[in-house]
């Protein structure tokens, strides 16, 4: 064993040089245990032996730091090559305080506090031991039927890149040797959102260009913030299955992208490949990986039965297996482990502390949008007896949402306990659940809750998914309320009492019918532990909602898939279609319409990218473009005037947009470059000045080469993807 040695002789030493120093003493077993990561939810004691054999080098879903020091004892002091352990998790959206999920998290639209929340997160995290993250997922899903989409950032590149890299930059803080910081995992490389029918784990077809321009970029975002690994995503996509392709993972993201840091597998994806239908044989399987680019085999064994007769009969050289182990070791150099190798120890927890659960009840409150508000909320002294219904109203566990691995409900705070807690000294709070869960059909206390609504000054229900509906492999095919939710709200809105609607899911749901009935509509997401306190804060205005849609709701299940950014194409809605009554029967016989849309529903979705309405009013004004030709390598500087037009404090997302008819290739109708969260007392008004690099306007052109094309421009400055001020600039040589 020669792994103690590093500590005090490799001291003074770049670690690149105590990298080489020690790959040069590893036996090819050494090196193969280093690309081998499994699960831990299995005997301990047979974990150790495997650690003693020097077979793993890095292990999951371990968070009880008596046990990961212990397994790291074993690993320093009994492995064959004595390198430390990397304890690895899926830390989604937070860990023991859970946070908002991050489709939720996209809906504040505040880059600055996910990063501070993603901080805490990793505070919490590496108290137990884990210095290896599994996130930030920046696929981009246009199809809310996909579970999944809980976990993504919504349907904007732009976005998800930013908030993305946001995560990566909490998680690693300042600098990955410090005990506080976990290595973050980009994922799914590449184009996971986009599955076929939003079933999980599909197949995907994505054209190169879009690929590039669309769904690319978020990940060129996280490498160039300094993301220290990527996880590769089970789709193939045009018949290549991401964890295989060596285009994906050596050409582009190494050679052109420079990305130097860890690439591992999803779980199980590099065996993924035999019932993909391209590889014969765990064997066949992990020569076509690791050749292809992938360090580490999270699960599958395949590298630990066959590389060594894979470079032994020479199908695989050697080399390449020393490329991926130098980044493995180099990852664990760079988070200390040699020197630090065991748990961190804190003075004061940060598990749960007061700074912690705060920053989550912020981010919460953040993140619920507004969708309706017929002067229902906030709910004034004029409120004397508030009636609360629905199976969201007190569901600790389901409110934390998909991937809450590390969340106690015990810990959650409920809408019925927050309301309860603050305000229910003043104001009479009935609570009757009517449904004990989403899916619950019964509608045996339904005469008692309409009963009670008449006594009621206002009604507020609580409706949407429990945490089983959304995440990994929980797709739909409808995306309406479950259960006799849908019945609960009509039965309720019989009675003349205004309604406020809550929805907490993990995905954009199809609610037409819940907007109509309903007098205010918030929508929650899964918000995680202290999302009943952030409601509460809402619902009796002692915040106003600031939340804007990151994904566009559909009217219906068919529309899918809608989202902002479509292309420009050759026969566009007018927005006036989809009454198929209204058409009379002859019209039948002949052509109709002449353009992209349905008969039977109307072009636009029901609520659009950006939306989200406040307690007060903005007004947008004096729209000023300090040049109106620019070139390439210039930047754009434009202002807008900001107006609280309203009767209290609120924030208003400034939202910039950009959009041009004619290219060489056809372009999205408008996509966003920019945005700012902007807050403003009564009455005060405030110019909001952006700057936009022209180079943030290229894409791939005709000839597949990203440019900035010369030509006319539309500029956007407003509150949501459909309302705002324009102004034009032309690019120039």
């Amino acid at each position: 064993m020669f792994a103690l040695l590093p500590f005090c002789v490799f001291a003074q030493q770049s670690i690149d040089q105590r990298v080489e120093e020690l790959l040069s003493k590893m036996t090819i077993e050494d090196k193969i245990g280093q690309l081998n990561q499994m699960d831990g939810r299995r005997d301990v004691e047979k974990i150790k032996d495997e650690v003693r054999r020097g077979t793993l080098t890095s292990i999951m879903n371990i968070v009880d730091p008596a046990v990961t020091n212990e397994l790291q004892r074993v690993a320093i002091e009994e492995s064959p090559a004595g390198i430390p352990l990397l304890f690895a998790r899926d830390v989604v959206h937070g860990f023991n305080t859970v946070l908002p999920i991050p489709l939720g998290m996209a809906a504040s639209w505040d880059e600055e506090l996910i990063e501070a929340a993603a901080r805490n997160t990793a505070l919490e995290a590496t108290e137990r031991g884990i210095r290896w993250a599994f996130a930030p997922m920046m696929d981009i899903a246009r199809d809310a039927r996909w579970g999944r989409i809980a976990e993504s950032f919504g349907e904007d590149t732009y976005m998800a890149g930013r908030l993305a890299a946001a995560v990566v930059r909490g998680y690693q803080g300042e600098s990955l040797s410090d005990q506080t910081s976990m290595a973050a995992c980009a994922k799914h490389f590449v184009g996971y959102g986009d599955a076929e029918g939003g079933r999980d784990y599909n197949t995907t077809t994505i054209p190169p260009r879009t690929l590039r321009d669309v769904y690319l970029p978020p990940f060129k975002a996280c490498v160039d913030d300094g993301c220290a690994s990527i996880m590769t995503s089970f789709n193939d996509n045009d018949g290549l299955p991401s964890t295989g392709n060596r285009w994906l993972l050596t050409e582009l993201l190494r050679e052109q992208w420079g990305f130097e840091g860890v690439v591992v597998s999803d779980w199980g994806s590099v065996a993924g490949l035999i019932p993909h239908g391209v590889a014969h044989d765990k064997r066949d399987a992990a020569q076509q990986c690791i050749v292809a680019g992938c360090d580490v085999d999270m699960s599958s064994r395949s590298y630990l039965l066959h590389l060594k007769d894979l470079i032994e009969k020479g199908e695989v050289d050697e080399a390449v297996l020393d490329e991926a182990v130098r980044r493995v070791l180099k990852l664990k150099m760079e988070l200390g482990l040699f020197e630090q190798p065991y748990a961190r120890t804190a003075e004061k927890s940060d598990i749960y502390s007061e700074e912690v659960l705060n920053t989550a009840c912020r981010l919460a409150e953040e993140s619920v949008v507004m969708l309706k508000n017929e002067s229902v909320l906030p709910l004034g002294e004029d409120v004397k007896r508030v009636l609360v219904v629905g199976p969201m109203a007190d569901a600790p566990y389901d409110q934390m949402g998909t991937w809450a691995l590390d969340g106690d409900k015990t810990h959650s705070v409920t809408p019925i306990m927050a309301l309860r807690e603050e305000w229910g000294d003043r104001v009479v709070i009935d609570y009757i659940p009517c449904l004990t869960h989403p899916r619950d059909k019964s509608t045996a206390e339904f005469k008692k809750m309409q009963k009670a609504a008449r006594k009621a000054d206002v009604v507020l229900a609580f409706v949407g998914e429990e945490q089983m509906m959304s995440g990994e492999a929980h797709s739909l095919s409808s995306l309406d309320l479950q259960g006799a939710q849908s019945q609960m709200l009509e039965a309720v809105a019989e009675v003349d009492t205004p309604l406020v609607t809550v929805f907490m899911a993990g995905r954009p749901l199809t609610i037409a019918r819940q907007v109509e009935i309903s007098d205010a509509i918030l929508y929650a997401w899964h918000p995680g532990t202290m999302g009943g306190k952030a409601l509460a804060n809402i619902i009796f205005g002692k915040s106003s909602p600031s939340g804007k849609l990151p994904v566009t709701f559909p009217r219906n299940v068919g529309q899918i898939p809608i989202y902002y950014n479509h292309k420009h194409t050759s026969h566009r809605a007018k927005g006036t279609e989809g009454n198929l009554d209204s058409i009379p029967r002859e019209a039948y016989q002949s052509v109709m319409g002449h353009t992209s849309s349905y008969l039977d529903v109307a072009p636009s979705p029901l609520f659009h990218f950006g939306y989200g309405l406040s307690y007060t009013t903005f007004e947008l004004s004096d729209i000023a473009i300090e040049k109106t030709a620019v070139t390439a390598d210039d930047t754009i500087r434009v202002s807008v005037v900001v107006k609280n037009s309203g009767t209290r404090e609120g924030t208003e997302v400034v939202q910039l947009y950009t959009g041009r008819k004619t290219a060489s290739v056809t372009q999205p109708m408008k996509e966003l470059k920019g945005f700012q969260r902007v807050t403003l007392a009564a009455g005060e008004s405030r110019k909001v000045e952006f700057e936009l690099p022209v180079s943030r306007l290229a894409f791939h052109n005709r000839d597949m080469v990203l440019a900035v094309e010369e030509g006319k421009y539309t500029l956007w400055l407003g509150t949501d993807s459909q309302n705002g001020l324009k102004t034009y600039f032309k690019i120039i040589k």
